[in-house]
Order: C-alpha cells, then structure tokens, then sequence
C-alpha cells in the first residue's frame, strides 16, 4: 500500500512538471483561456455565491433540521403517491427561480432526508429547468413557440428522467421502500405553517434578491417594476424573517434586535462607501448571514437553532470546494459569457457557432452536451442563445441547449457525483442529453 501510495505521488509530481514544462504561454488562445477563467471565477464569487448560494445553504438546512423525515417521505419517499411526489417535484422551479448550482444543497437535503431517488431527481432538473423567470424571457426575447416548447420540455423531462432513474436503479428503491415502512415518524415539533412559512421567507429572498434586470427596451412593465424595488421587497422580507426567528424559533428578541440593527448599519454604510451598485448588496448580505449564524449557534433554547446554521455550514463544505475546480475548468474550457462580454476558453466559440448550424442529429446532440457542461447562471442562457441563433445556431438545437443547459454544468455534476454516486450521476447526464437532443429534433423539424 505504502508503495503505490509514492507511486501515486510521483505521477501527480511528472504531471505537474510536465505541464508546466511544456505550458503554452506564448500561445494567445492559452493566455485569452487563462483569463477567462479568472474572469468567469471573479463573477461568480461577485454575483452567484454570497447572494445565491448562502440563502440556499440556510434554506437546505431548514428542510434538513426543521422539515421533520416523516414529512420528506410522505411527499417524496420512495412510497410516497407517484402522481403526488412528481408533480410537486416538477413545479418546484416556478417557485425556487435558482440555478444548477444553487438547487444543489437543496437536493443533497432532500435526498439525505429519505426522497426517493426519482422524485429527487425530477426536483434536481426541474428547479433551474422550470425557472418561471427565465421561460418568461425566453418567450420575450427567443418568441413564443420557443418558451412554450421550454415549459412543456422542462416539466416532461423532469417526470420522465425521475421514472427512468426510479426503474433503472428499482433495486435500490424497493429497498428504500421496505425500510421506509419500518420508520417511526416523529410528531411534528412545530404546526406545519410555522415551518412553511419560515422556509418561504427565506425562498422569498433568495428569489428577489437574485432578481434579474429586465431588457434594455422594457422599462415600463411588472419586471421592471419588481426589479425597481427588488431590495426593498427583499429588505421586507427580511423582516418578515426577524419576526419568524422571534416568535416561531423562539430567539431571544434583543439578540434579532441587535443582529437587524447591525445589518441596517451595513446598508447605510456600503451605500456610502461602495461606488458600484453591483457590490453594494453584498457588504449587508454577508453582515446579515453572519449575524444569523452567530444568534443561532449561541442559542441556548433549543437546539436545532443551532443545528441549522451547522448543517448550512456542512453543506457548505460539501459543495463549495467541488464548484470552484468545475467553474475554474469550465471557464477555461469554454470561457466567461457575462453582462454582454464573452472571453473564448480554450475551445474557440466560432467552433461551437458552426457546429450547432441546422437541425441535424450532430448539431443537436453537440447543442445538448455544450449545454450539459456549460456553466449558465439565472437568467444568462437566453441572452447567450440570442448570440447563438445570430451567429447561425438552429431552433433545433438551441432548444436543446435550453433544456440541458440551465439544469447541469460541469460543477453541477461534480457535486451530484458527492452526493448520489458516479454511475447514477452519468446515467442522469445521459438521460438528459439525449433527450435534450430528441427534443431539439423534433422541434426543429416542427418550426
């Protein structure tokens, strides 16, 4: 053991010489591809991790601390009603608006939780796949054959990808089946509307504070509107969640006083210290997340206060880590689209421009896997797809890319490896390329 252990240890060193001996640095595609990648890692930490990730941590721990097992299985266990487990499952996106990444930790919770692996499944796709945002800007910008095609493709692919998991791994539900049976659920500890409505609050901010800037032309709608008032209907609900930490959590009032008083301070601070709108709501998003953690983790009235913030942080530490190396390898793979500016990876975008032309089988399925390993965060899928069909790309095939994309990435998939195994994760890669290219065919032969 302690030989192939050294052995181990000098192939990642002549690796790593290796590559370095012979790395590129006079070639502009490498260096173009380097700085995509930093590019793309700099936005992400910027826009995706502090106002998307953090909230959906807390949010998974909700369903992990607070959501008692009996109430998981009921809705998704393995002996849960089909019809009842996947129809919640499929519409899940209308209400969560996250992306591929995001859904994650509210997936490992559900799953560790005892759902089934087929209801859990159609929740993973369907969450980023059903987002009711993005359908609606694909209609807008894409036309409306193209959203309606998305909504019927996001909710099919959901059911049927979660039934195809459940057959194909039946062995192991039947055994989740019989000893779900043999589970003692517990009394609630709480009445249901109480942890309803604290995990909708915390919903209910992540949704409005990643709420994205309407089109450049529309300025006079209820997007608009919304997105006008974002952080003031954020900052609504975030008071809608002191109160919930008072009275349903029981926290001490003094202490949500002190944490809300300090996270106000930060507004007002940032507004007069930080010069880029974009980076404002950030300074009180982490003031306000610690706060949190520090009333919670020193509560001392009950203790799954304090379980929720640690089982936050355990999913933090879970997936983090793996998001980082798939955003680094996807950016330097196939680069940073972002706020209108693309910096090419390694792999040149004229390339993917003329190899998803026309409504072949190829186009479709290439359509399919560069949207399977794609990094798109809320919302970014349409306007890139606008530049796509601009540059030649088929209805077909941008379909495909619609329904493969937003639900899986290269991060994405590294995380779904961590949590439910590798030969079920690409039996589920697999499952939705193929039937994101079956649905490209068929839409392009139609329109």
């Amino acid at each position: 053991m302690e030989l192939k252990k050294e052995i181990k240890i000098l192939l990642w060193i002549i690796v790593v010489f290796v590559f370095a001996f012979f790395m590129p640095i006079e070639s502009a595609r490498f260096n173009t591809a380097v700085a995509a990648t930093f590019d793309l890692v700099k936005w992400y930490a910027r826009e995706h991790v502090i106002l998307c990730l953090l909230p959906a941590f807390f949010i998974a721990g909700v369903i992990s601390v607070f959501v008692s097992q009996g109430s998981v299985i009921k809705y998704f266990g393995a002996n849960a009603k089909k019809w009842l487990a996947y129809s919640v499952a499929a519409v899940s996106g209308t209400i969560l608006a996250v992306c591929s990444c995001t859904i994650l930790p509210l997936f490992s919770s559900i799953h560790k939780r005892g759902a089934g692996l087929g209801p859990a499944i159609a929740f993973l796709y369907s969450g980023p796949a059903i987002n009711i945002l993005a359908i609606i800007l694909t209609a807008r910008i894409l036309g409306f054959e193209m959203g309606v095609a998305r909504i019927i493709g996001a909710v099919v692919f959901s059911v049927v990808i979660g039934l195809l998991m459940s057959l194909i791994y039946r062995k192991e539900e039947q055994k989740k089946r019989e000893d779900q049976m043999n589970i003692m659920v517990e009394p609630e500890k709480r009445p249901v509307w109480q942890t309803v409505t604290h995990f909708f609050t915390l919903v209910l901010i992540l949704v409005f504070a990643n709420w994205g800037s309407p089109t450049a032309n529309d300025t006079s709608g209820a997007w608009y509107y919304i997105f006008s008032y974002k952080w003031y209907i954020t900052g609504f609900f975030s008071l809608v969640l002191a109160w919930s930490l008072v009275k349903i959590l029981k926290i001490k009032w003094q202490w949500v006083l002190v944490a809300a008083v300090v996270t106000v301070i930060s507004v007002l601070l940032s507004n007069s210290l930080i010069e880029s709108a974009k980076l404002r709501p950030l300074v009180p998003m982490v003031v306000g997340i610690a706060a949190l953690s520090v009333i919670t983790l020193l509560d001392k009235q009950d203790d799954e206060n304090r379980e929720w913030t640690l089982s936050a942080w355990g999913f933090a530490k879970q997936i983090i880590p793996l998001l980082g190396i798939g955003v680094v390898i996807a950016g330097f793979l196939l680069g940073s689209t972002h706020d209108g500016q693309t910096i090419a990876g390694i792999i040149p975008n004229e390339w993917i421009a003329k190899l998803v032309g026309g409504n072949s089988v190829f186009s479709n399925f290439f359509a399919s896997i560069v949207g399977a390993f794609m990094y798109f965060a809320t919302l970014t899928e349409v306007p890139i797809l606008q530049g796509l069909i601009a540059s030649g790309m088929g209805k077909g095939p941008a379909l495909a890319l619609l329904l493969a994309g937003p639900s899986l990435s290269l991060p994405n998939m590294l995380v779904i490896r961590g949590i439910i195994g590798t030969q079920k994760t690409i039996v589920y890669v697999c499952l939705v390329v193929v039937m994101a290219m079956l649905s490209g065919l068929i839409y392009g032969r139609l329109f």
